[in-house]
């Protein structure tokens, strides 16, 4: 791997005011840190970052014909448009290059042998795992884990099939109508995402309810509109110690006890975990507890037994169907060249962006309804995977790392924050996600929506000159106010429908995009050390505040000006 170097930028474009200070931020930051370059695809991007001219849509298409096709690539059954993006074919070169220097197929294949490259917590990264099929062989310290993945889907299966059929019942002998996922994070965010996304595949009589905020009112508005007789509670923490979790499934399981009995846990309540200690404790019968492995992070983990609610709700043949795409795309990662590589390209593309150009977000625009949940679970998988500032060998990184990503369904968006994307100072390369056929088209609506989906990647990347605007007849006093600078970037990703199968491929196709960029960043995109300090505080001051006005505060001035102000009006409502 090379060393870890710094970003020393050129001089920017002439009357470029935005990028020379992004430049000057990257020059400042290298300077400080007493590095310098020593790659040259990384040397030669930033050289092609200042020739900003030549990043102009409205000229390459004019002077490419073939721009569009040389630029359009599949994976799976997914059609993929880069073609709209501040690209020339030397700078996809100069990326593709830095990609091959930075190791990214020998990291690649270094996480499919199931080498332990998450180095700070010493474990392998397997999430590829979960969606080989069964006669697939992966050798883990002299265990084959594709064994190990089919025997916990088969137990899901036949339990999903049990809640669905009615075979399995709850205390009263009541079926199932209402499955609750209680979870946080990555036992949240992707069964949640992925039942809505799939909701036409659901049961018609089970209704799926996911509970992750410890803020009481998640909890009490979902145990409002069920019945104890016909809920099932899924409670999903690998170490089934997560305080925001366990405090909701407490909560959950007083509430169906106070209405049928004790008795009824062990009908009501499973359990996503590998702490059978703690499952039994909690009154759930080991028989009704999933496992998975500490090779599956938590934002990679909807396709292993964390998914068990959505296999509920759409079904074990869809559930595969599903872990099919997922496979499809690994399949295409694992094999295809990186020119034609599209997790690659995307995320090459992005590190031009983020690195080369100072875009510091990254839009993820859905036109499906159903997908109204993709960017929220993308926040994860991406922020949660690359929001590092630290090396593999503990250097602090000399780079830009992770974008801030953000997203709605169009066309809601359309009418927030696309005024920001056309016409204000920031630039934000945005992919646009449609689907051939649509979930339901009650009359023409589905044709209405993607039109406006091609109608934004054509005005956002070749917009609308003074001059176009005049010759409209459009006032002198509003022909600025009406011109659209164009030159923003997009990706556009067709499906030809919202299938399980597909969403498997949408999913992997991000999952391997952040891993290719934290290779280049150099950073492990497997941990998140991020997230333990904020809970190590939290647990301390839930003790002070559980004490009261006794509790000895020991913080900063503003943290316990807060805490006493908080303790006071608390105890005077209570």
């Amino acid at each position: 791997m090379a060393e870890a170097e710094a970003v020393v930028v050129g001089a920017a474009a002439p009357g470029d005011v935005r990028f020379s200070a992004a430049n000057t931020r990257r020059v400042h930051r290298a300077q400080n840190r007493g590095e310098t370059v020593t790659e040259r695809p990384w040397q030669r991007l930033e050289q092609l970052a200042t020739v900003r001219e030549e990043f102009d849509l409205r000229k390459l298409f004019a002077s490419d014909p073939e721009r569009a096709a040389r630029y359009t690539f599949t994976a799976g059954d997914l059609l993929i448009d880069m073609s709209k993006h501040l690209v020339t074919d030397d700078v996809l070169a100069a990326l593709i290059e830095l990609a091959e220097i930075r190791n990214v197929t020998e990291r690649r294949d270094a996480m499919f042998a199931g080498e332990r490259i998450n180095t700070t917590e010493d474990r392998a990264v397997l999430h590829v795992a979960l969606r080989m099929p069964p006669d697939a062989i992966l050798m883990v310290d002299g265990r084959n884990v594709v064994a190990d993945v089919h025997d916990v889907l088969a137990r899901m299966a036949s339990f999903a099939e049990a809640v669905r059929d009615g075979t399995w019942t709850g205390a009263t002998g009541e079926p199932i109508r209402t499955v609750v996922n209680i979870g946080i994070g990555g036992s949240d965010l992707g069964p949640a995402m992925a039942t809505r996304a799939l909701a036409h595949y659901a049961h018609p009589d089970i209704v799926s309810e996911f509970v992750s905020n410890v803020d009481g009112a998640d909890l009490a508005d979902v145990l409002d509109r069920t019945e104890p007789e016909t809920t099932l509670f899924i409670v999903a923490s690998k170490t089934f110690t997560t305080v925001e979790t366990l405090t909701n499934a407490r909560n959950a399981r007083t509430w169906l006890i106070d209405a049928l009995g004790d008795h009824a846990v062990a009908s009501h309540f499973v359990a996503l975990s590998t702490n059978r200690d703690e499952v039994v404790d909690f009154g759930i019968d080991p028989q009704n507890m999933f496992g998975f492995w500490d090779w599956v992070g938590g934002r990679y983990s909807m396709d292993s037994a964390v998914g068990l609610s959505l296999m509920i709700a759409i079904g074990a043949s869809a559930f595969t169907e599903m872990l099919s795409g997922f496979h499809s795309i690994d399949q295409h990662f694992r094999s295809t060249p990186l020119p034609a590589n599209v997790p690659v390209l995307m995320a090459m593309l992005g590190v031009w962006y983020r690195n080369f150009l100072g875009l510091q977000s990254h839009a993820v625009l859905p036109y499906s309804e159903n997908l109204a949940d993709f960017p929220a679970y993308l926040q994860q998988l991406d922020m949660e995977s690359n929001g590092k500032s630290t090396t593999l060998d503990g250097s602090p990184v000399a780079w830009d790392t992770g974008p801030i990503v953000w997203g709605a369904p169009g066309t809601n968006g359309q009418h927030a924050f696309f005024q920001l994307l056309h016409q204000g100072t920031s630039e934000v390369p945005a992919d646009f996600i449609g689907f051939v056929h649509p979930v339901a088209d009650p009359g023409g609506h589905h044709d209405q929506l993607m039109a406006n989906l091609f109608a934004q990647t054509e005005a956002l990347a070749f917009g609308r000159t003074a001059t176009e605007v005049a010759e409209e007849g459009v006032r002198s006093d509003l022909i600025r106010h009406r011109t659209f600078p164009g030159n923003r970037p997009t990706t556009t990703i067709l499906g030809r429908a919202l299938t399980p199968a597909t969403l498997g491929q949408l999913i992997a196709l991000y999952e391997h995009k952040v891993f290719t960029q934290g290779v280049i960043w150099q950073i492990n995109s497997f941990d998140q050390w991020g997230v333990e300090l904020g809970k190590e505080l939290a647990t301390a001051i839930g003790a002070e505040i559980e004490a009261g006005a006794s509790a000895d505060l020991d913080h900063d001035s503003s943290t316990n000006a807060l805490l006493r102000y908080y303790i006071e009006h608390r105890q005077r409502t209570n």
